[in-house]
């Protein structure tokens, strides 16, 4: 076989399987779940793993993953008077992740309209906007942001983190897709699907 008719077979080849293999622009399968604001959080949060993302009124909080819509709280309730865990934090959508882990965000200004339970969100999907609604009312716009696995309805002591978030929104954030599903599965053996309540 002539020399430049085996180069120019070869060139064919290689753009062959180019075309054909994944795209390396695919899309990210995580997202950080504040949208197109600045933010700050820090890597510690009180009493149990979770960590409040501090944005503007009105940023958007987008779906970590794809999934279904689990809980969601477009009243809220909350007083001090009455302090109730289940109440804390005010309006709230959680979703449960096609990776098996509920991912929580509360002190939200409004639900988006459609988010309810069963919907199915993909990446990035808006499930609502930062607010202090809860027990946030008088602080810093934020949300409270946590990562649990799926329980039934109201155990909000799972559902507002069991698991410190910070390693997995640091890879977010700049684009690299890392899951938290194996690490949610070895707490909830060791944990227990629910664990005892809280007092407070």
């Amino acid at each position: 076989m002539p020399k430049r008719r085996a180069v120019f077979i070869s060139i064919v080849l290689l753009l062959s399987c180019a075309a054909n293999s994944p795209s390396a622009y695919a899309s990210p399968i995580y997202a950080f779940p504040v949208s197109g604001c600045a933010v700050t959080y820090a890597h510690s949060h009180h009493d149990y793993p979770a960590t409040d993302i501090l944005a503007k009124t009105g940023c958007k909080f987008v779906a970590t993953t794809s999934g279904v819509i689990d809980e969601v709280n477009r009243s809220d309730k909350f007083s001090w008077k009455t302090n109730l865990g289940s109440q804390r934090g005010g309006l709230f959508v959680s979703i449960l992740g096609d990776d098996g882990v509920r991912y929580y965000g509360s002190h939200l200004s409004k639900i988006a309209p459609g988010i309810a339970p069963g919907v199915r969100v993909s990446t990035g999907d808006l499930l609502g906007n930062i607010g202090s609604s809860g027990d946030a009312k008088g602080t810093s716009p934020h949300v409270h942001y946590g990562i649990s696995w799926p329980t039934v309805a109201d155990i909000w002591w799972v559902r507002r983190g069991e698991l410190y978030p910070w390693k997995y929104l640091d890879a977010w954030k700049i684009g690299k897709d890392i899951s938290p599903a194996k690490a949610i599965t070895a707490l909830k053996v060791k944990l227990g699907e629910v664990p005892k309540e809280p007092k407070k």
